[in-house]
């Protein structure tokens, strides 16, 4: 998924969870850049943030591997 903070570059990372509607923070595992560097804010060994959903403005959500391997059938 790709979460777009506010005044901030997209963040790229995994979720367990949607954010629910009593929720007030998103948890963000593995956070990176979308070229898949480093977030200049945070340190080397951080591997989990949660940052305060009033700062989101919106949430992509990308298809999982299993997602994207699922066959349909097409009638003609």
């Amino acid at each position: 998924m790709l979460v777009h903070i506010m005044n901030d570059d997209p963040v790229l990372g995994e979720m367990e969870a949607m954010p629910g509607p009593q929720d007030t923070l998103i948890v963000v595992k593995n956070p990176r850049r979308r070229d898949g560097k480093d977030l200049p804010y945070l340190e080397a060994n951080v591997s989990t943030v949660a940052w305060p959903l009033i700062r989101v403005n919106f949430i992509e959500i990308m298809p999982t591997g299993e997602e994207e391997e699922i066959i349909t059938f097409i009638r003609e």
